[in-house]
């Protein structure tokens, strides 16, 4: 059975990629499930098998399942002890590495409705100042729920999300607005709000600080990977990470060093690969036909790594003196198609792996290829890279191809390769102690191991916990909505009764409204003291049944048909004594005209 749900749950979650562009398969498998069932109980269905059904035959249901799933639990200056050290230490070295007039980026990544990114945008505007503010920082905040982002564009919060935030900082940022308190325009500027799906879509980058509060314990081990990749990949150097309390980073020393790991401040590490082409951090190429400076030109033709480069049209653009040397090329070259020349397919085919890097807009690495060059006494190994040309603006220009000869280092390490192989001849004798040593050795690495995966439980349960309460919040933000919305219709419906009993005092000494089956509705004080029955004794029995001196059979013919009426009986007092009424009969209608009741009051006449 369980095989059987899980199938179906697979076959939801592939229908909601193929039909909304959802992909929920990177997210915690047992929070989907959670918030999924709530759906299915609400609507009172057994599996998820109906629930895709009915989400085939109700569209609108796409709308609630999202708001379910994306749970958007945040506030301003959420955890207070963190964005204390945020401003004390990393804000102001931050700014400090910077020099005085160049840009600070900054990302918000999972801003939800965006009070987040607005109390960075406060923390960096009180460090700062307001102009230098506007001048400067550029705050970039996403989501993958639109209409969270819709509210953070709006930039209006009610007192209720405001409650927290100091006093003097929602008077230095907020002015009234019509449905609660707005930010100020000339800030909001500065903060740019778009849709972006931390596992598919492209990171920002050159970021300064990147914020990513309570956002990675939604996903799985995997796809957190991804993302913490991402996240190096966007930063610049250096670059800050600011976490939820869930998140710790154990996993990934080699992206992240701690810089206060309770308040979960990391900051990049910073991993040169060693071959990175020059047009990476140098300039880049504009057009085929651009001057190049003689410095440039000299730097780029001695260089002793083999490069050229390939403009959009895919003709050669730039060759050095190592590359025309290697590859047979010649100045002339120079405007010709790549694919017309030998190099783009020997030593290794490149045109396919060109096309990849200009569609994914990323290096490609090609390792360890052997090349036997004619006539050459033994073979060439090169790494070669192939990368993406960009400008200032990050638009693609062209491909830079570069060619590292390692046949020394291969060379080396097949030398390496075959001493290892003498020496394991000399050291069989001490292989007794070897195995013994390597026993201890695996006990500690298993003891380790366990250590390891306890660890990651326990990180992955306080996850599962933390996400536990944003949900709990939000169905708490949920029922308090609801339980103001009833407040108000209780004041609303006390006033309407406190007016009807006013109105009722004021009209008569007796009145009675009866519905269309002559029930009653409404007994006055002035009823009860003339019949002697209270109003709950009254109310909602038939007119005909009541035992008071009232004559039904001579008021009954009048309580029909279009009503507006006046009459006077005989009938007889709560104390017993004859009493001569003039009763009034007025119909009670609906507000499209439609009949209802009536209305009597009865008015005593004066025996004297």
């Amino acid at each position: 059975m369980k095989a059987e749900d899980d199938r179906e749950f697979d076959d939801l979650l592939y229908m909601l990629k193929e039909t909304r562009g959802f992909d929920f398969t990177g997210y915690k498998r047992t929070t989907l499930m959670r918030r999924i069932s709530r759906r299915l109980e609400s609507l009172k269905l057994q599996d998820y098998g109906e629930y895709r059904d009915y989400l085939e035959l109700e569209p609108e249901e796409f709308g609630r399942l999202f708001d379910s799933l994306l749970i958007n639990v945040t506030s301003f200056f959420r955890d207070p002890p963190a964005w204390q050290t945020l401003r004390e230490q990393i804000i102001p070295a931050l700014l400090a590495g910077k020099p005085s007039g160049k840009a600070v980026r900054v990302w918000s990544a999972g801003c939800a409705t965006g009070e987040e990114a607005y109390s960075l945008a406060m923390a960096l505007a009180e460090e700062l100042g307001h102009d230098a503010f506007r001048e400067r920082v550029k705050i970039y905040a996403t989501d993958l729920d639109e209409k969270a982002l819709q509210v953070a564009r709006a930039a209006t919060y009610g007192e209720r999300q405001l409650a927290e935030l100091p006093p003097e900082l929602r008077e230095r940022y907020f002015e009234p607005a019509d449905q609660g308190f707005a930010f100020r325009r000339d800030l909001r500027r500065q903060l740019i709000f778009g849709r972006n799906d931390l596992t598919r879509d492209a990171p920002n980058s050159r970021v300064d600080l990147l914020l990513a509060r309570n956002t990675l314990m939604y996903f799985n081990a995997e796809t957190q990977l991804s993302i913490v990749r991402r996240f190096h990949f966007a930063l610049a150097n250096p670059g800050y990470l600011f976490l939820g309390k869930a998140e710790m980073l154990l996993n990934h020393s080699d992206k992240f060093e701690p810089v206060d790991l309770r308040m979960r401040l990391f900051k990049k590490v910073h991993n040169d690969t060693g071959h990175r082409s020059p047009w990476i951090s140098g300039h880049t190429l504009q057009n085929p036909g651009a001057r190049v400076s003689e410095l440039e030109h000299a730097a780029l033709a001695a260089g002793p790594v083999a490069q050229i480069a390939l403009d959009l049209s895919g003709h050669l653009a730039l060759v050095n003196s190592r590359a025309e040397v290697l590859f047979n090329l010649s100045p002339r070259d120079v405007g010709r198609p790549f694919q017309d020349l030998e190099v783009s397919y020997r030593p290794v085919e490149l045109r396919s792996v060109i096309e990849q890097v200009q569609v994914e807009l990323r290096p490609v690495e090609l390792r360890e290829v052997v090349w036997h060059r004619p006539g050459a006494a033994e073979a060439n190994v090169f790494d070669i890279s192939v990368t993406p040309l960009q400008d200032p603006e990050a638009s693609l220009v062209g491909v830079g191809i570069s060619f590292y000869d390692i046949t020394r280092y291969r060379r080396l390490r097949d030398d390496l390769e075959q001493a290892n192989k003498e020496l394991e001849h000399a050291y069989e004798e001490l292989q007794s102690l070897n195995e013994e040593l390597e026993t201890t050795n695996e006990e500690l690495q298993s003891t380790n191991e366990e250590l390891e995966t306890t660890n990651e439980e326990l990180q992955s349960t306080n996850e599962e916990l933390e996400t536990m309460n944003e949900e709990l919040q939000s169905t708490n933000d949920e029922l308090q909505h609801i339980n103001d919305t009833l407040n108000a219709r209780s004041i609303e419906l006390d006033l309407a009764n406190d007016f009807l009993g006013s109105l009722v005092r004021s009209i008569g000494d007796a009145v009675m409204v009866l519905d269309g089956e002559h029930r009653v509705l409404v007994w006055s004080p002035g009823a009860a003291d003339l019949w002697g029955l209270r109003s709950e004794e009254a109310v909602g029995k038939p007119l005909d049944s009541l035992d008071i001196g009232l004559p039904y059979e001579q008021v009954a013919p009048h309580l029909d048909g279009d009503l507006s009426d006046e009459l006077t009986v005989d009938a007889v007092n709560r104390r017993g004594r004859p009493t001569r009424l003039t009763i009034q009969l007025t119909g009670l209608r609906a507000e499209g005209g439609s009949p209802q009741g009536v209305i009597l009051v009865m008015n005593v006449e004066d025996n004297s």
